[in-house]
């Protein structure tokens, strides 16, 4: 896809969310080992638990799941015993949950200050406009595309409702790599340490320890893991 267009219709996906994810608040409890989720960029539902955990400023580690994929989606079947995303674990209350609208209740509940926000408890009206999201991007990040998987996670700084994020996001998921999601959305306290670490406020930020990569630029870094990752 020709780069501006690319731009152009990830930020339309984040406006027909109305900017779900853009800022953090609400915030509680925070969690002493990581929580992991099972998902994939396309999908509306696990769309809605991704802006979740960016307003908690919750960190996971990402298990890409897209359709025809051969690494995640088998593990959640063994564990839940169905193939539905999204799929959380929480280690910290031995808790694993299919439901997106159960997993949001959970979160804001365990995490958060038990008030789930607007945009997200609208029922029939969040889910339409998820998928008007994910159909303003028809496919992307939503099939599995060969590749080598990675000794050890990347690691991703990034917030739900930055069109640019969603572009390393959506190849992250073809790809089937697993990642660390560091949450700095707008307001995010995470964001002193994210500057320390980087340098600068910019996202995505990718950290590959497997080659000692950092990088900022979506276009960059989706060329980065195409050329890296992917077996052509």
């Amino acid at each position: 896809m020709h780069r501006t267009l690319d731009v152009v219709t990830s930020l339309a996906a984040s406006v027909a969310r109305l900017g779900g994810g853009l800022r953090s608040g609400h915030r509680g409890e925070r969690p002493d080992k990581l929580l992991e989720l099972y998902e994939f960029e396309a999908c509306p539902y696990c769309r809605k638990v991704r802006e979740a955990l960016s307003i908690l400023d919750l960190e996971a580690i990402i298990y890409p799941c897209p359709r025809g994929g051969s690494r995640f989606r088998k593990v959640v079947e063994a564990r839940g015993g169905k193939l539905l995303f999204p799929y959380l674990v929480d280690p910290n209350t031995d808790v694993a949950m299919y439901e997106s609208n159960d997993i949001v209740a959970y979160l804001f509940r365990v995490y958060g200050d038990g008030e789930v926000p607007l945009h997200l408890r609208l029922g029939p009206l969040t889910n339409a406009t998820a998928m008007m999201a994910s159909a303003l991007r028809p496919g992307f990040g939503a099939f599995a595309r060969p590749s080598r998987a990675p000794e050890q996670p990347l690691e991703l700084w990034s917030f739900e409702a930055s069109p640019f994020c969603r572009i390393v996001r959506e190849v992250l998921s073809s790809l089937e790599i697993p990642y660390r999601l560091h949450n700095v959305a707008k307001g995010s306290p995470s964001r002193q340490a994210f500057l320390a670490r980087s340098g600068k406020m910019q996202v995505p930020f990718l950290h590959d320890p497997n080659t000692g990569a950092d990088m900022f630029e979506s276009a960059d870094i989706a060329d980065y893991l195409r050329r890296t990752y992917e077996i052509r």
